[in-house]
């Protein structure tokens, strides 16, 4: 099946998604700020540079795109039908990569936590989660 628009317009449509401060990155920020948690962003000094770093908690938090992270059952994870296999290799490498992100983490004893973008359709729920894990977390 071939590409409705051109390689040109594609290509300027790619450019437009961002990789920090996304908007379901925002979402969760503003979550856990009005929950009274602080936080640092974007820590370069940690692998894989957390969407969301708690010092306090020793946790990271990644906030994943259903679509680009590939979601286990969701809806959101569809799979393109043009050009298949180049999908397919970049879903993978992407998986593999938030994989050992998620274990250097830990081996450098950091707790990991994962927020999917189809989290935020219901935040109550997502603040109760996140309150949980991270009150487990500072009982320890």
């Amino acid at each position: 099946m071939t590409d409705r628009i051109s390689k040109t317009h594609r290509s300027w449509n790619m450019s437009r998604i961002r990789s920090v401060n996304t908007m379901p990155e925002v979402a969760v920020r503003s979550l856990l700020h009005n929950c009274g948690y602080r936080f640092r962003l974007h820590r370069k000094d940690l692998p894989g540079k957390p969407d969301i770093v708690l010092p306090k908690y020793r946790t990271a938090i990644f906030v994943h795109g259903c679509f680009w992270h590939r979601h286990e059952n969701c809806k959101y994870a569809t799979m393109p039908k043009s050009n298949v296999e180049y999908w397919v290799s970049k879903f993978q490498k992407n998986i593999e990569r938030d994989k050992k992100k998620h274990e250097l983490l830990l081996e450098l004893g950091w707790r990991v936590l994962i927020v999917w973008g189809c989290e935020l359709s219901d935040p109550q729920a997502l603040i109760r989660r996140l309150d949980s894990e991270l009150d487990s977390k500072l009982a320890e």
